[in-house]
């Protein structure tokens, strides 16, 4: 859980500071966004991000579950 709580914390700091950004300052956001491949994008991170918390949670209760048979022992 401890990671799940790093990760929720990166992941609000990135937001905070992408908010916080221009939009005219990104040309390359502009473009993209004009051709309609910004969403693309989104969706490709959104999809990755999300894949790696899930993971990050199965590696986490897999490990769990194998400390507590070694304490058991």
């Amino acid at each position: 859980m401890k990671i799940l709580k790093s990760l929720t914390v990166l992941s609000l700091i990135l937001i905070s500071s992408t908010v916080s950004a221009r939009p005219s300052e990104i040309e390359m956001a502009d473009a993209m966004l004009e051709n309609g491949k910004i969403y693309v994008v989104i969706a490709v991170l959104c999809t990755v991000f999300m894949g790696l918390v899930v993971y990050t949670i199965m590696i986490d209760r897999k490990l769990s579950k194998l400390e507590k048979e070694v304490n058991e022992k």
